[in-house]
């Protein structure tokens, strides 16, 4: 009776880690985003559901259309915002809009509205 535990418990630690692979891919999954911003301007561009970071960078910049444009946040498999008032200018990332919003105008300070916000489609 032991010997026919032991195999089972063996294909049964080997199982345990797969899952937990499997997990961890998932955790990583999603699609990329960035919202660009030229600060002097105001002048705003935003890009999601890429593959690659790189892509949704630059398509950012390109939205932007300023020479003076910078990537300010990027995000994978949620939603990123700005905030801002004045010279002053926040951003923050979420799992909702609601959430990256929030974050944003708090970490900005007092008066600051949302200037621009993007979510993955997954997300919105």
């Amino acid at each position: 009776m032991v010997r026919a535990t032991i195999p089972f418990l063996v294909a049964l630690m080997l199982a345990v880690p797969a899952t937990a692979a499997t997990s961890a891919d998932k955790k990583k999954s999603g699609s990329h985003g960035a919202i660009a911003l030229n600060r002097d301007s105001k002048a705003v561009g935003y890009a999601y559901d890429f593959k690659a970071a790189r892509d949704a960078k630059r398509e950012a910049l390109a939205q932007c259309g300023e020479k003076k444009c910078e990537v300010v946040v990027s995000f994978r498999g949620g939603c990123a915002a700005i905030a801002g008032s004045g010279k002053r200018l926040a951003s923050s990332t979420g799992a909702t809009r609601d959430e990256a919003e929030t974050k944003a105008t708090r970490k900005c300070g007092k008066d600051c509205a949302v200037v621009a916000w993007a979510c993955t489609k997954d997300k919105q």
